[in-house]
């Protein structure tokens, strides 16, 4: 992993605030990323195992597009991707437990090309969901974009959190309060930390060449979450389901551009 400094890609050596070109590199690890959650989709069905999906997600990383997978020794990891099934909130490492019909599942997914990082997740259904996952599934990826299309230069991270809290609050669910988005460029985990609720007008304010992730994680029950003894699965509490939709933003002159666009849509 490359978490040197280069200069050449910060503005006045704030790591936050990239360059053009700093931007162009994240912008192709990005896309990379997101070919691979497009690549994996087709596979997402019932019976298949997690560990077979992240090895396909390894050997697509590794050997179509010549990138890192970012996870593997990441804190001890182990693993391509995190696949967090039902009431796993988020980090559920790849099991050889079969995914069952009706399953829902985020995979995420990160990579390093070119020493920069690319970063994104996303939910699939193990064949058809049942109404209240699929309401909560659909929830969670209107909440992110709520919070994505609050990005702007002079807006503030409060604005973020409060517009994905809002959504969420709207139908009734929890958000998860311990884990957040957080910065990304030449390092996996940067400043800042993105919070999912918040107030408008507080916390930091968006500079244009920031690069960020906003992830929120909605729960159908309560937002309070454990983790289990391997020391990475986080689930709820109540066993209750649990979603989650990731993207990489950049901040742009009069806006944001998503950096992880799904190539179909």
């Amino acid at each position: 992993m490359n978490n040197g400094l280069d200069s050449r890609y910060f503005v006045n050596n704030n790591r936050m605030v990239k360059t053009p070109e700093g931007i162009d590199k994240a912008r192709i690890a990005g896309k990379l990323a997101a070919r691979v959650l497009h690549m994996i989709t087709p596979y997402v069905v019932p019976g298949v195992t997690t560990n077979e999906l992240d090895r396909i997600c390894h050997d697509f990383i590794v050997n179509e597009l010549q990138a890192i997978p970012a996870n593997i020794g990441y804190h001890g990891y182990q693993k391509t991707t995190c696949t967090s099934v039902n009431h796993v909130i988020c980090h559920g490492i790849p099991s050889d437990k079969a995914l069952k019909k009706g399953d829902i599942v985020n995979i995420d997914v990160a990579l390093i090309k070119d020493g920069w990082y690319g970063d994104t997740s996303r939910m699939y259904y193990a064949g058809e969901p049942g109404i209240m996952a699929r309401r909560l599934v659909d929830t969670t990826f209107e909440a992110m974009m709520a919070g994505i299309e609050v990005v702007r230069p002079g807006a503030t991270l409060g604005d973020v959190g409060h517009a994905i809290a809002a959504v969420a609050k709207r139908e009734g669910f929890s958000i998860v309060e311990e884990y957040c988005g957080h910065g990304i460029g030449m390092g996996y985990h940067e400043d800042p930390q993105v919070l999912h609720y918040g107030e408008k007008g507080r916390g930091l304010v968006l500079q244009e060449g920031m690069l960020f992730t906003i992830e929120p994680m909605l729960n159908a029950g309560k937002k309070q979450n454990k983790v289990l003894p391997d020391g990475w699965t986080v689930v709820t509490k109540d066993h209750s389901l649990s979603a989650q939709w990731e993207h990489m933003i950049a901040v742009t002159k009069d806006g944001y551009e998503i950096l992880t666009p799904w190539p179909e849509s």
